[in-house]
């Protein structure tokens, strides 16, 4: 049959040898840093367990991460996991994110560990492939996970907290991101208790 012929006389896929852009890793437009946190112990005081779990700049290295660790479902009760770009720490303090705010989404219901997994890695591939238009007035994105609330939160940080239209604009496509009908709020970092906007 002439189809075996073509068949046979094609070198395997295996047999094929990479080009030299296939062996290259797949460069992101800035690095990245994982920090985990768990604040389970009392009297302890926040950002005391803080730390960098990683920091990386390339698909494969975000891959091989997130498939093998960095999973909200994996987290215990109190933990935290954070993603923000290099060189900024998640805390209020740091001079990137002192003038911010965050977008916070609160994940409850009885898919709350399914729909928090999805929903972190849905905001990861967005921040690291730089789907926002305003990516540069972002500082990361931290999954909390409160069991004894009978929530948990996805918190979205921002660099600004006076630029009604740049944080509209980026609570707006977070949300199409997370595709969720649940409000989301924003609260500035000088008072998180009092809501500024909700989409």
């Amino acid at each position: 049959m002439a189809t075996d012929d073509v068949n046979e006389s094609l070198p395997a896929a295996a047999e094929l040898p990479a080009t030299e852009a296939e062996k290259q890793p797949h460069k992101l437009e800035r690095k990245w840093s994982f920090w985990f946190d768990n604040q389970s112990k009392k009297g302890v005081p926040w950002g005391a367990s803080l730390r960098k779990a990683y920091t990386f700049d390339t698909v494969e290295d975000f891959w091989g991460l997130r498939e093998t660790i960095f999973q909200t479902s994996k987290l215990t009760a109190q933990a935290e996991i954070h993603l923000f770009k290099a060189g900024v720490e998640p805390k209020w303090e740091d001079p990137e994110c002192a003038n911010g705010g965050k977008w916070t989404w609160v994940v409850t219901g009885s898919n709350r560990k399914e729909d928090l997994d999805k929903g972190w890695l849905e905001t990861l591939m967005a921040l690291i492939g730089e789907q926002f238009d305003e990516a540069d007035e972002i500082c990361g994105v931290v999954a909390s996970v409160r069991p004894q609330a009978k929530q948990d939160k996805l918190s979205l940080w921002t660099r600004t907290k006076s630029n009604e239209a740049v944080l509209m604009g980026i609570g707006k496509k977070w949300k199409e991101i997370l595709d969720v009908t649940d409000k989301i709020t924003f609260n500035n970092h000088d008072d998180s208790r009092r809501s500024r906007f909700s989409v």
